[in-house]
């Protein structure tokens, strides 16, 4: 028992001196791997110093050019150009606004635009030209979070050069969602409720679609517009080519749906006009308003409606949540990416990587969400936020835009792009030439199968 218990007490009395020596002093061995955390502490914040010190101290312009989407001069200055300049009051982000007639391959070989703004629906373009820098150096030198992006638009961007070498082309500015815009003085005029909250289905939307149809003091009302196939396409997600052939991928269950849908709008008695006017969209529905109710892009609709607003144009409207199939309820259409990229060719990469960082920033995607866009990274906080600060969405039903989950936008063809008028084409023969669904739906694969035989050529792919 005396040996016992003197172990004990040698044991309590080396931990005594242990806890001292942890608590006091530090040993020589831990001094050198302190001095070594501290050196590297001081060696990230001077680089941080520094990097801002490239936008902080030289007056610098970079240019800024939108190959595609909706981005008026209004959103421009209030979401990139202000913001930027109020940050780095030596910095200027100076837009390139070429004729409307030039290409955005012309833009791009005879300018070299810092920072280049894309969405799917330039971003396979884009690619061919070579303009796109890969951002992965840049994102490991200034130690940007990609953690912080929401993952249906990041992945979106990887799946570009997914069988490539997984370059990464571009960082998501914003989400852009698909709402249902509605007016409600054309709801009021016919003694129409108007939609709420609740998620409807297409079904729903044709009814109420049938009584908006009409024709009133010569004039032509029209109950809903969905941007045609394409349009509805994106509630199913839903190719236009296959990815491994190129080849049209129109044959399917699910296109067989939209191109019924899409038939069935078309008959609403009064939407195919005397003059076969059919393809109805935004200045129907923003400057001549007569459209009750128009299913589209976020952001195609709420800068050119608060532009609108600053020339004294306003009228009664509102959102409601997207409508879907019946059993696609709880979602919504495709969530496109706009995006920022770097150009390979500018001369002040690191720079155009820190502003779109900055854009990136919390500060910068609360200037985005109040301003009327989806942020592009994960901050629920944000959604509280919506449209705050633009005057156009004061009371309306902003809080509609985030009923349903968004689908991932489906992968975009290196040929996508220049076939989709063969789907403008099927609609038109949906809506005036009396087609049927399936004779539309072979006559476009047959067109889309031999555009795609000309693009291979064209563009040198085997």
């Amino acid at each position: 028992m005396k040996k016992l218990t003197l172990g004990t007490v040698i044991l309590v009395i080396f931990a005594i001196l242990t806890a001292c020596a942890s608590s006091g002093s530090t040993p020589e061995s831990n001094k050198g791997s302190n001095k070594q955390e501290s050196a590297a502490a001081e060696e990230t914040e001077a680089e941080v110093k520094e990097d801002f010190k490239k936008l902080g101290d030289e007056p610098l312009t970079l240019t800024f050019f939108s190959t595609s989407g909706t981005f008026p001069d209004v959103e421009f200055n209030t979401l990139i150009a202000d913001p930027i300049k109020k940050k780095f009051p030596n910095v200027t982000i100076e837009r390139i606004t070429p004729a409307a007639t030039t290409t955005n391959e012309e833009v791009l070989s005879t300018h070299v635009p810092d920072i280049i703004y894309s969405s799917s629906s330039s971003h396979q373009r884009i690619v061919r030209t070579g303009a796109y820098e890969d951002l992965r150096e840049l994102i490991k030198r200034h130690k940007f979070d990609e953690s912080r992006i929401k993952p249906i638009l990041y992945d979106y961007i990887k799946e570009i050069t997914k069988d490539k070498g997984g370059e990464i082309y571009a960082i998501p500015f914003n989400a852009n969602q698909h709402v249902l815009y509605y007016n409600k003085d054309i709801f009021d005029k016919f003694g129409v409720p108007y939609p709420t909250e609740k998620q409807l289905t297409w079904d729903e939307v044709l009814d109420i679609a049938a009584k908006l149809t009409r024709t009133e003091n010569g004039v032509n009302y029209i109950g809903l517009s969905v941007d045609n196939l394409s349009g509805l396409a994106k509630g199913l997600g839903l190719p236009y080519l296959e990815r491994e052939t190129g080849n049209a991928a129109l044959d399917t269950p699910d296109w067989l749906r939209v191109f019924e849908l899409n038939k069935r709008i078309f008959e609403i008695p009064g939407y195919v006009t005397p003059d076969n006017t059919w393809n109805w969209g935004r200045d129907q529905f923003m400057k001549d308003q007569v459209i009750g109710m128009r299913v589209t892009w976020l952001a195609n609709m709420v800068g050119p409606l608060e532009e609108l607003r600053q020339q004294g144009v306003e009228f009664n409207w509102d959102i409601a949540p997207a409508p879907n199939f019946s059993d696609q309820l709880g979602k919504t259409r495709e969530a496109q990416i706009h995006s920022l990229s770097v150009n390979s060719q500018s001369k002040h990469k690191d720079e155009a990587f820190q502003v779109i960082a900055e854009i990136l920033s919390d500060e910068g995607q609360t200037i985005l969400a109040r301003n009327g866009r989806i942020p592009a990274v994960i901050n629920p906080e944000l959604e509280k936020e919506y449209g705050l600060d633009i005057p156009v969405l004061q009371g309306k039903s902003v809080q509609n835009v985030f009923v349903g989950e968004p689908l991932q936008e489906h992968y975009i063809h290196p040929y996508e792009l220049e076939i989709t008028t063969r789907l403008t084409e099927a609609a038109e023969d949906l809506a005036i030439k009396g087609l049927d669904v399936n004779s539309a739906i072979r006559k476009a694969t047959d067109a889309i199968n031999k555009d795609v035989e000309t693009l291979r050529t064209t563009l040198g792919d085997q």
